[in-house]
């Protein structure tokens, strides 16, 4: 079997393209190309800067600005607005009110002093090392291939060999002020270096022009991706396998069965959002000799160790004798034991002025055979966590083959995440949406009030997965909200309500995309009318299929899935007027309806023990962008009243004691407050949006 070969970075500049460009404008154009690439570095990770002469608005002059990334920003999408903005003169000066490594926190608060033009973009606390590298370009990067380099115990020596003296070498330091001094005297001490290995932590790399910056910082990892090849060609990785992963779909069933257990024990006041990896590189190092080990050294580069916490937690299995419920019974404990040790890491790292313990719960779980899976207060923190600790990976596969891999010590580790400027920054954080962490399945989703309904929900912060059984209608919708709200909030699966196989298979999907489910808002149906004496067998069972039979069967499944989580769960009805007020020639369809109302009511009482909520909301007439009022049934109805199917929407609006025509969206503002906090006291109730009718009220 010939080695793999790892495949190079490719240079993309293109030099016609980037002459066309002013000089902020290449320095966006030189981060996006570097932030393309998850092996440079991950989401949010690394920074770009250019010192650039342009006009002080105040005074008229020539001046020198860094532009270097703001805090919070991320290369591959940041755009110009995305940049600080700072005088060169006035960070000079900073040097004459530094008072040493014990005060470099309180140079941050200089930063705002040094703003070019008003910038409110806030300056990251990197912002020093690339203002006093003497170049006018400067790229600092975390890629996969160099800090393998920088995390091995000889890192200095395997630079020196790797790079000669092109590339120099610093020992660890935590990112801010003094280590930009740092930078600084190496580079006036090694004039010829176009770059520098920092320990523990990453590159920089600089140059004269914006393409030689870019230049240098690609090729210098292609080196280290090339010397790397050399070296570990026809070495297993990791020390070897040790176990066998599972097939797909064996593994895929088993992260369902899982998830929702971890996740049900890890969410307190916030709710957590999963994500699942069983990608090739993830498969490799949980099936190795080495797993455990490795993993109890934690990662090593900062930003790393940010997104994944100190270290994972390694949930025994065993691939060749899969017993998942054995796993499952054993979960409480293995949690429990994870959160004691972090609260010891704690106890023993904490400064006086330390913030307080913040969640002790682990954001990497590892099982052998099966992949990784990741908790976070949402999906992209969860999914970027999962790609950070795929990052760290590549690092321990590297450092392990030529060296000893070395992670970050456990008092540096704690002196970052409790560092109060982090945490200065977690409190300018906005609060979260009433949603945030939520994951809803609304059936018919790709219809009217379905869609209308997940737009509420995504709106208020909630993952949602659309379940319909139009495949057309379906993926137009996942498209349109994916794009609207993000992808990682959106997920679509083609579902048959009637089918008991369809609606298992939909919910273990939705709990591998997103970890588990907070609210099912059932909604899928059809409408039919006709005389009694005309209703064929085949109109009546197929109402009772869609209508009664798919309401039971994905709450069935809803339930289940709620239990197993044991954190609640809030269930939606959509039913009808019809189910409390008849109409003429709809038999099948009203019977049906007053089927799902009398189902909510019993699963109420079902579910109250184990604060799973069911509500239901009966809308009427809702013609706009609905799927049933596009077929027979608006023919149908006008045949019922004797007019035209197109006076139909103001016949309905005249009849409501509101004079008020109903839309998909007041069905979504319904549901909105029924599966939010603000109904919490709520259960077993019907909530008429329907603009008022007299048959059907309640009471």
């Amino acid at each position: 079997m010939p080695d793999k070969r790892s495949a190079l970075l490719a240079n993309l500049w293109d030099e016609k393209k980037a002459a066309a460009m002013s000089e902020p404008e290449r320095l966006v154009y030189r981060s996006n190309l570097l932030g393309s690439d998850k092996r440079v570095t991950n989401y949010g990770g690394g920074n770009t800067s250019s010192k650039i002469m342009q006009k002080d608005p105040l005074t008229g002059e020539m001046v020198e600005v860094l532009w270097v990334k703001g805090s919070g920003g991320d290369s591959a999408s940041i755009k110009l607005d995305g940049f600080a903005t700072l005088y060169m003169d006035k960070l000079r000066a900073l040097k004459g009110l530094y008072r040493g490594p014990d005060h470099e926190d309180e140079m941050v608060g200089y930063l705002p002093h040094c703003t070019f033009n008003l910038n409110p973009r806030a300056a990251s606390i990197d912002t020093p090392l690339h203002a006093y590298v003497p170049k006018p370009f400067v790229d600092h990067m975390h890629p996969d291939a160099i800090i393998a380099i920088a995390a091995a115990k000889d890192s200095r020596a395997l630079t020196k060999t790797v790079f000669g003296d092109a590339i120099g070498w610093l020992p660890w330091r935590r990112p801010g002020y003094e280590l930009g001094l740092w930078l600084e005297k190496f580079c006036k001490e090694n004039p010829k270096a176009k770059g520098v290995v920092l320990e523990s932590h990453g590159l920089f790399t600089w140059g004269d022009t914006p393409e030689e910056c870019y230049r240098t910082t690609i090729d210098t990892i292609n080196a280290a991706i090339e010397w790397f090849d050399g070296q570990t060609s026809g070495k297993p990785a990791f020390g070897g396998a040790a176990v066998k992963a599972l097939a797909p779909q064996e593994r895929r069933a088993v992260a369902a069965r899982l998830m929702p257990k971890i996740r049900g024990m890890i969410s307190g006041a916030i709710s957590k959002v999963g994500h699942f990896d069983d990608s090739e590189a993830v498969l490799e190092f949980v099936n190795s000799e080495k797993l455990r080990p490795l993993a109890a050294l934690g990662t090593s580069c900062p930003d790393h160790f940010l997104r994944t916490k100190i270290r994972p937690l390694v949930i025994d299995f065993d691939p060749a004798r899969p017993d998942v419920e054995a796993v499952a019974a054993r979960l409480a404990d293995d949690v429990a034991a994870y959160r004691a040790d972090y609260q010891a890491y704690y106890d023993r790292c904490r400064h006086g002025n330390s913030p307080a313990v913040r969640d002790p719960n682990a954001v990497v779980y590892l099982i052998p055979g099966i992949g990784m899976l990741t908790f976070a207060a949402d999906k992209a923190t969860a999914r970027i966590a999962g790609e950070f600790y795929v990052n760290a990976i590549n690092v321990m596969r590297g450092a392990s083959a030529v060296s000893d891999y070395v992670g970050l010590p456990e008092q540096e580790a704690f002196d970052i995440e409790y560092w109060l400027l982090e945490e200065a920054k977690l409190q300018r954080m906005p609060k979260p949406k009433s949603l945030a962490g939520r994951v809803a399945l609304v059936t018919g989703g790709a219809g009217g009030i379905g869609k209308a309904t997940a737009i509420r929900l995504l709106r208020e912060g909630a993952c949602v997965v659309l379940a319909d059984i139009d495949a057309t209608a379906l993926e137009v919708a996942n498209g349109e909200l994916g794009t609207a709200f993000g992808k990682d909030f959106v997920r679509s699966i083609r579902l048959d309500v009637t089918s008991e196989e369809d609606v298992a298979a939909g919910f273990a999907s939705t709990v591998v995309e997103f970890g588990g489910l907070d609210i099912l808002v059932s909604n899928a149906g059809i409408s039919s009318s006709a005389p009694i004496e005309n209703t064929e067998l085949s109109m009546w069972n197929r109402n009772m299929d869609i209508l009664a039979k798919g309401y039971f069967l994905v709450s069935r499944e809803a339930f289940r899935l709620f239990k197993r989580q044991a954190i609640g769960g809030n269930v939606v009805f959509i039913a009808s007027k019809n189910g409390l007020a008849a109409s003429p020639n709809a038999a099948a369809y009203c019977t049906a309806k007053a089927a799902e109302i009398h189902l909510a009511r019993c699963l109420a009482l079902e579910g109250a023990e184990h604060q799973i909520r069911v509500n239901t909301v009966n809308p009427d007439a809702v013609l706009r962008g609905s799927k049933i009022w596009t077929g027979e049934w608006r023919e149908q109805r006008a045949a019922a009243y004797s007019m035209q199917p197109d006076e139909l929407e103001e016949h309905y609006r005249k009849r409501s004691m509101l004079k008020r025509s109903v839309f998909p969206e007041d069905i979504a503002e319904a549901v909105y407050f029924l599966a939010s906090d603000m109904s919490a006291k709520s259960t077993g109730n019907i909530v008429n949006v329907d603009a008022g009718n007299a048959q059907s009220f309640t009471r």
